[in-house]
């Protein structure tokens, strides 16, 4: 590997470090507002955008390496969509607190660092980095999908129980 590929190496694997970390962080705050609809779908939007590195045939990745990133991606949503609960505080929806998210968060992290410093001997930097790309996006969708269902599950609760009060 070239001495600019261990480079990118390592500098992806800081800034994963650093976005894990702010994750962290954003779901402890998260904890303390209210959830809404939009909190909980936006996500998966903004990090679309991302899909636009596909343009560059450095990212592009095989259809077995896009499967691969998928598939694990997929796995690891079950861990987050497990740990991603909701509650009702003065008649709002919040997100549970869970100490298990941030041991899984960290998990996770560990675990995409590990496969990033194994799978680079073999696969080149632009298409590791597409397909972790695909692996966070394969993650982030079902999790949110399964959040923003459990949410509107609630409200509609909340909701009934609210007309129920006024009655």
């Amino acid at each position: 590997m070239s001495k600019e590929g261990v480079t990118l190496i390592y500098a992806s694997t800081i800034f994963a470090v650093l976005m894990g970390s702010f994750i962290i962080f954003m779901r402890m705050k998260a904890s303390e507002k209210p959830v809404n609809a939009k909190k909980i779908i936006l996500p998966p939007f903004f990090m679309s955008t991302g899909a636009l590195m596909f343009i560059f045939p450095v990212f592009r990745v095989t259809g077995a390496e896009f499967l691969e990133a998928l598939i694990v991606g997929l796995f690891f949503s079950l861990f987050l969509i497990k740990t991603s609960k909701f509650e009702v505080r003065d008649d709002d929806i919040y997100l549970k607190q869970s100490k298990a998210f941030i041991f899984i968060i960290i998990a996770l992290l560990l675990i995409r660092v590990v496969m990033k410093l194994y799978l680079s001997s073999t696969i080149d930097v632009g298409a590791l980095g597409g397909m972790f790309w695909i692996l966070a996006f394969g993650m982030i969708v079902p999790w949110r999908i399964a959040m923003y269902r459990s949410y509107k599950k609630l409200e509609q609760q909340l909701q009934h129980n609210l007309m129920n009060k006024m009655i």
